[in-house]
């Protein structure tokens, strides 16, 4: 069966005479692999649209369990990405983040809009890369069904102000039943300390379009918190542990 869809390429793999398996992330089909013989190194509609940080279209011959892709073309390429070394090893984290964070072939329209939105807004971006990248796992997260509790605290559910961040909990607990942890929890692994503050910028991140924060930027303590917590809660609750490119992130 031949059909089409818009798609991004998540991750390329070389295999026997010059062919290739993708990662796709399809509209209409979700998270795909699929075998190729068009080389991205080319210069003609089909090889733009293999390339890194490429919004295009794709033509697949679907098999029972199989899909191929036969032709391609561009809808639109954010190639000023690759202008900037550390804007790169940001989106490209993030295409691996959004990989792990995917299951097979289950459509994510929500997740797609929010993928493209946020290769715009990075296109445009000059520095201070990790704000958007936080926001971007945030509504990642929410789009998938996965984000933490903020509203409420986890233990009583009140909606008294936030204490403490318990990752394995899976969300905020209330001044309230923060006075009943133990005392050395709040430096504990998977218990993070926050103010009302932050869980405001959650909030915030949650509820504004990534274009919002184009021109904004945390202070760097607060980014390092939000990206430890993120980072605990995904590794606990996803088994989403280290990923390849996040060791080459300067943000």
């Amino acid at each position: 069966m031949y059909t089409d869809t818009e798609g991004i390429i998540l991750r390329q793999t070389k295999t026997v005479n010059g062919r290739r398996m993708l990662t796709l992330f399809s509209l209409k089909y979700g998270k795909i692999s699929a075998g190729t013989g068009i080389n991205e190194r080319g210069k003609g509609k089909n090889a733009l649209a293999l390339r890194p940080f490429t919004h295009g279209r794709y033509e697949l011959f679907k098999s029972r369990d199989t899909y191929n892709i036969n032709g391609a073309e561009v809808i639109h390429s954010y190639y000023r990405i690759g202008e900037d070394v550390d804007k790169y090893m940001a989106c490209a984290y993030i295409l691996e983040f959004t990989e792990k964070l995917l299951p097979q072939e289950q459509p994510s329209p929500r997740l797609f809009s929010l993928l493209t939105e946020f290769f715009a807004v990075m296109e445009r971006r000059k520095s201070r890369f990790a704000t958007i990248v936080i926001a971007y796992q945030l509504k990642a997260l929410a789009a998938c069904g996965h984000m933490p509790v903020l509203d409420r605290c986890v233990s009583c559910a009140s909606e008294e102000p936030a204490a403490l961040f318990d990752i394995k909990e899976g969300g905020v607990v209330c001044r309230s039943c923060a006075e009943k942890y133990p005392a050395e929890n709040g430096n504990a692994p998977l218990i993070y300390q926050v103010n009302f503050g932050i869980v405001d910028i959650l909030k915030y991140f949650l509820n504004h379009p990534l274009s919002s924060f184009e021109k904004l930027a945390l202070e760097p303590s607060v980014e390092q918190l939000l990206r430890a917590i993120i980072k605990d809660y995904v590794e606990y609750h996803l088994d989403l542990g280290q990923l390849k490119s996040e060791g080459f992130l300067s943000m």
